[in-house]
């Protein structure tokens, strides 16, 4: 008769929605965040024979965020995400492992007291994972749009029967930046690693967005000193020359279709040399 064995589990409450307004008399601040927590630990009996003595409940998970928010504030989202992470291994002897994962959505002051306005898609984020091993923190943006309408190529690749994409030397590169960051120790302030990414983009003549995407990581390492790595996800946004012919116009690179999908996904990690990468890094939810 076949045997089984329980694998790596975790679980946790994920997306809370979390809305902090501090006042003042100069003016409202707005802290906008979606909070997941994932656990680990001793949790083998509620799988195995439904023994919940060593789960601290989602629903508790949810009310800690809350709670924390009103009690200690949140000065930074990497220092938010550290505290509940502790929190949740130093005060249940069953819980091991703690990993919590923030965005948070911008918003801009429209008078300078209590209106605001949504800015954009980008969102900053933070996970910090916290075990025996100490805690691990990587910041990031997500959503961050970004658009080139030349300075970019793409040419000389593979081609079988299959392929009908036309070599060009002239095209619009366009993607959705995700990108991670990891720290020697502590937090980094976000800006100057955005601006390199932002900056890279900018100014590299692109052959390919792998290229791009090489040249963005290294900019932030070069920007960033106590930053080790950076992982990047950059979906190719398509833009494809439309054929006006049939109308009797010529299209000088100007009149484009903009394909939302199918679309080319370039991702990779840029590191320092010889920098060391934590075995918890790696655990995703």
């Amino acid at each position: 008769m076949p045997t089984f064995e329980l694998g790596p589990n975790q679980y946790g409450k994920a997306e809370t929605r979390l809305v902090r307004v501090e006042r003042g008399a100069d003016g409202d601040r707005l802290t906008d965040l979606n909070v997941s927590v994932a656990l680990r630990g001793d949790l083998a009996a509620s799988h195995l024979t439904g023994d919940n003595a060593a789960v601290l409940p989602t629903d508790t998970q949810k009310n800690t965020v809350y709670a924390f928010a009103r009690e200690f504030g949140v000065a930074s989202i990497e220092a938010f995400a550290a505290r509940l992470a502790e929190h949740f291994v130093a005060s249940q002897p069953s819980i091991h492992e703690a990993r919590v994962a923030i965005q948070q959505y911008p918003w801009q002051s429209v008078d300078g007291r209590h209106s605001f306005r949504r800015e954009g898609g980008e969102v900053r984020t933070a996970t910090v994972h916290h075990g025996p091993h100490g805690t691990q923190v990587a910041s990031g943006i997500g959503g961050l749009v970004l658009l080139k309408t030349t300075d970019s190529e793409f040419h000389g690749y593979l081609k079988d029967r299959y392929t009908t994409l036309p070599e060009t030397r002239d095209r619009i590169l366009a993607t959705s930046v995700d990108a991670t960051w990891r720290c020697v120790e502590g937090f980094t302030d976000p800006r100057p690693a955005r601006e390199a990414l932002v900056e890279a983009f900018a100014d590299t003549y692109s052959y390919a967005l792998q290229q791009t995407l090489f040249a963005m990581g290294s900019r932030v390492l070069e920007r960033c000193p106590d930053v080790v790595e950076v992982k990047l996800s950059l979906p190719n946004r398509h833009h494809f020359l439309v054929d006006l012919a049939p109308f009797g116009l010529d299209n000088p690179n100007e009149v484009y279709y903009a394909a939302d999908r199918p679309y080319g996904l370039i991702e990779g990690v840029v590191r320092r040399d010889g920098a060391a990468v934590p075995e918890e890094v790696a655990w995703t939810f």
